[in-house]
């Protein structure tokens, strides 16, 4: 390494040197610590802070700047009016408690390991690619508190996570076009205990707290020293709701127990059930035939099918209305949906059922330039129409319809605010009913695609159906990359089973 030496030597050599002090040493610069420092200062600098602070938020947009719209919500109707809004006529800023979209038919599938989590949420960002690049477009985590009509401004309070982070706070966003996408909350109808006691399935962390608690009486009751009645109750999973969403669960809750549980811990396998609890009849929008199927094939699979009705949730077990106590250690909630706190506080018109009142245009007839899409809105009954389900195709379709609408209203001039009443806004939204889809475990499924229930139309049951479930949801991922995720999840649980790890 004689090279190495001779460059190391000749780089000395010629590195330029500084004059020596002769004198006395100059004492070592110090770097200025005041911004570290904690006492209040009353310079001109946080002068500006505190008024900044104070003024924190979006206000109004400019002449020069181009019109906004603000979205409320993350879910199936804003991301899908958020993925089609034209972005070179308007800037979009989206206020949500989330970042992201979750693919809510696939959700029961990731509480037992089918798939994982992020298969099925869809970054906003990817959605909308204009929140992470654009200027004067913001993804901002926080919820709405309050609308100020007249003032075409919304009131947002940030979202922290836990007591040891930030304190948070309050600001102000001013829009020219508002889009209310708040979807809906789960319905309880006022039974005492459930918020406390029972899990629903609506967020990924929900699939997350089911996976966890699930997985956890297992292990549990596989402990010496658990007595046989607790063993029993920490192994007896409860579902109450018969819906597409309490049926799916059950279904694939009972396929995990065949083919894993019964394998992975042999020890308790005769003591895992699983009970559906519903008030009247199981998947009532289906077909009867499809709902016999379903019911054949849930007893076939172990599922305990109870008609009742739940009077009260205690910590360990419920109550039904004829007395009945049905201990559980796992209790999941899927009775269906109802409008937000939020939304309910709201002083705009309401359709039947409390959700904010639109016309046939999807606007809110009060308020100007407010519209209201998915679970959260529904037509007023002076527009002669009845209030749609909450479906996710149905607000997949309001959220495109509107996209459409507000593109041709900013290119005829009118994306300010106060600026629509000379622009043609189109023909009214229209829905038609695409059919409803449901797995119900062991390669099995039901696909109904009659227009409404009294409707004729194809349905069908089995094998067949259980594919054209799979291929058709798997089309509707939002993005390529979920997909393919989605496609090696399938294949790897087929061939290896599911991943049982308490993570």
């Amino acid at each position: 390494m004689v090279w190495f030496r001779t460059l190391i030597r000749s780089s000395l050599i010629n590195q330029p040197t500084k004059p020596r002090n002769l004198g006395l040493l100059e004492p070592p610069r110090l770097l200025s610590l005041t911004h570290f420092s904690t006492e209040p200062s009353s310079s001109p600098t946080s002068e500006v802070k505190e008024n900044v602070d104070k003024q924190s938020g979006l206000p109004p947009t400019r002449a020069e700047e181009k019109p906004r719209v603000v979205v409320l919500g993350s879910g199936w109707a804003g991301c899908r009016f958020m993925k089609g809004i034209d972005t070179s006529i308007y800037d979009v800023v989206c206020v949500s408690p989330r970042n992201h979209m979750v693919f809510t038919p696939l959700l029961a599938s990731t509480c037992v390991g089918t798939l994982e989590f992020r298969s099925v949420a869809e970054p906003i960002g990817r959605i909308q690619p204009a929140i992470s690049r654009e200027a004067g477009s913001y993804f901002f985590l926080a919820n709405c508190t309050s609308v100020d009509v007249d003032k075409h401004v919304v009131t947002c309070k940030t979202v922290v996570d836990g007591v040891k982070t930030l304190e948070p706070w309050s600001f102000d966003v001013a829009y020219d076009k508002l889009v209310i996408a708040l979807g809906a909350e789960a319905s309880t109808f006022g039974i005492q205990g459930v918020m406390e006691n029972a899990i629903f399935l609506r967020e990924v962390y929900h699939a997350q707290e089911i996976r966890r608690k699930l997985l956890l009486n297992l292990m549990l009751s596989d402990v010496p020293g658990i007595s046989f009645e607790e063993k029993n109750r920490l192994l007896h999973c409860v579902v109450v709701g018969g819906g597409p969403t309490g049926v799916e669960f059950s279904g694939e809750l009972s396929d995990f127990i065949k083919s894993d549980v019964h394998h992975r811990y042999a020890h308790v396998k005769d003591h895992i059930r699983v009970t559906l609890i519903e008030a009247t009849e199981i998947l009532s929008s289906f077909d009867d035939r499809l709902r016999v199927y379903a019911t054949k094939q849930l007893i076939k699979s172990g599922v305990r099918l109870v008609r009742g009705i739940v009077k009260d949730v205690k910590t360990q077990k419920l109550i039904l209305s004829d007395g009945t106590e049905v201990p559980y250690g796992l209790l999941v909630w899927s009775t269906g949906v109802g409008p937000s706190k939020f939304v309910t506080s709201l002083d705009l018109p309401k359709s039947p059922g409390g959700r904010i009142g639109i016309d046939e245009w999807l606007r809110v007839p009060s308020a100007q330039d407010m519209y209201a899409i998915g679970d959260c809105s529904g037509f007023l009954e002076s527009t002669g129409r009845p209030v749609l389900p909450a479906l996710a195709q149905v607000a997949e379709r309001q959220g495109k319809y509107l996209a459409e609408q507000l593109n041709k209203v900013g290119k005829a001039g009118g994306g300010r605010a106060n600026c629509t009443e000379d622009v043609d806004v189109g023909s009214p939204f229209v829905y038609r009913h695409l059919g409803s889809m449901a797995t119900i475990g062991r390669y099995k499924a039901l696909v109904d695609l009659r227009q409404s229930k009294e409707a004729k139309g194809l349905s069908m049951a089995g094998f067949a159906s259980w594919f054209i479930w799979r291929s058709a949801y798997l089309t509707r991922v939002v993005s390529w990359r979920n997909r393919f995720y989605v496609a090696i999840n399938w294949a790897t649980t087929f061939v290896f089973g599911r991943d049982i790890s308490r993570i």
